[in-house]
């Protein structure tokens, strides 16, 4: 493999490689990229001989060279390759262009730009257009509303990583604007603030009938955030299957990409707007919602492809920081590992994640006293409007109501099937407009 413009390798970590200026190049570059240690020009790998050791300097030396902060904007990684030790240095694309080595400032010594296989100098001109643009409204620059607030839930889950916070945390974590006050990161992070996550759960396939709604948020979004998916684990049954040969078990829906699409909903919601992203389970699926769609610069092909624009870099390290997040551009594709890009939907405003569920959300357990009543109404009425013997799907379906794709009428009747209230026979061709149905109810034979 030899290097592309996203790829940089370099034989050894030393004083004399000027590693910021590869780093600053891939933050300026609209796509990030790669660079490796322990790897030379030609491809051949070499190893680095301490790897530890090295990944610390590595760290060491963006955290304090570059400028604006690259926190949350690289990770660095040990990985195997040909029987030897390297270290992989992620790079997204920076949103607060152009960054800069510290030393020289925003002249062309300091701005570079990825330009083919090389780091080259970004003319005068382009790093002036690119300061007159830099996004101003991130949180981090924006002043919380709110100054006096505490920050105990985070510390207890610092603590919990052996990471303890010491005095200077908020400087450290970037939790201020410029000027010195807390910014919205801030407010988000601590123990009371007024932003509301809810987890909504629904009794069929549309929003009509609200059959639960719980509030996880007002409290630090990292415990919103572990409330959220400990409150979608639990939603999560698991559906058991015995055959002849052995027992089967699955998830209704796959868990390592369900944990992804939560995370990535809260990582990457656009909060200059005050709304969380929001949390709906319906009968046949489970919607995650996060404000904001694509971020500047990056395509729908580059979003499923793994390459990386963190839209609150602040949050995104302090997820990585408490094992939230493993590494940079690795959620979307886990997530395409269980569902199809057809199950992102993208607008203007929003970006939502449909994952349809393996079976029915709600079992027969599931079935309350008062869903009985309800649902014995509804079927009640259901027959009672039948006149004829000649009722088509399409005239079942105005009937209850049912104004989705056929395959919805069955998950309408389901909770009065699983109560034993009636019985529905599922035609050969369902799809099929000529078909009928039929309906068993109370002891009397009804076509629908």
């Amino acid at each position: 493999m030899t290097e592309t413009n996203r790829i940089e390798y370099k034989a050894e970590l030393t004083k004399d490689l000027d590693l910021e200026k590869e780093v600053v190049a891939f933050l300026n570059y609209h796509e990030g990229g790669l660079v490796y240690i322990g790897i030379d020009k030609t491809g051949k790998t070499l190893g680095v001989a301490d790897s530890d050791a090295d990944m610390l300097k590595i760290k060491d030396r963006i955290k304090n060279n570059i400028s604006p902060s690259a926190m949350g904007l690289f990770d660095v990684v040990s990985e195997e390759k040909d029987g030897k030790t390297i270290i992989k240095i992620i790079v997204a694309s920076g949103s607060e262009k152009p960054y800069f080595k510290k030393k020289y400032g925003m002249t062309e010594k300091g701005c570079f730009l990825r330009i083919g296989t090389a780091a080259e100098p970004m003319p005068q001109k382009m790093i002036e257009e690119l300061f007159a643009s830099r996004t101003r409204n991130s949180i981090g620059k924006i002043k919380a509303n709110r100054q006096d607030v505490s920050f105990e839930q985070l510390r207890i889950y610092y603590e919990e990583k052996r990471k303890p916070l010491n005095k200077q945390f908020k400087r450290n974590l970037e939790l201020l604007t410029p000027q010195g006050d807390l910014n919205y990161v801030g407010y988000l992070l601590a123990d009371e603030n007024n932003v509301s996550v809810k987890v909504a759960k629904y009794k069929d396939s549309t929003r009509v009938d609200l059959a639960e709604s719980n509030e996880y948020g007002y409290v630090s979004l990292i415990k919103a955030t572990k409330s959220v998916l400990d409150k979608i684990e639990l939603e999560n049954r698991t559906i058991t299957q015995i055959t002849s040969k052995e027992r089967l078990e699955k998830r209704l829906w796959n868990s390592i990409a369900l944990r992804e699409a939560i995370i990535n909903a809260f990582v990457h919601n656009d909060y200059t707007k005050e709304i969380a992203p929001k949390f709906e389970i319906f009968q046949d699926r489970i919607e995650i919602t996060s404000v904001g769609s694509l971020p500047e610069g990056l395509s729908e092909s580059e979003f499923f492809e793994g390459f990386s624009v963190p839209r609150n870099k602040e949050l995104m390290r302090i997820f990585k920081d408490l094992d939230l997040v493993e590494q940079l551009g690795s959620g979307i594709p886990r997530i395409l590992q269980s569902y199809g890009k057809e199950c992102f939907l993208f607008s203007d405003n929003f970006l939502r994640m449909v994952f349809p569920s393996a079976e029915p959300v709600y079992s027969t357990e599931q079935v309350t006293e008062q869903d009985t009543e309800q649902v014995t109404e509804q079927v009640e009425s259901l027959i009672q409007a039948m006149n004829s013997d000649e009722y088509s799907r399409a005239e079942i379906m105005e009937l209850v109501g049912v104004k989705h794709r056929p395959t919805f009428l069955y998950n309408y009747l389901q909770p009065a099937i699983e109560l034993g209230i009636i019985e529905l026979t599922i035609p050969d061709k369902p799809n099929s407009s000529k078909q009928k149905y039929k309906l068993t109810q109370k002891g009397r034979d009804r076509k629908a």
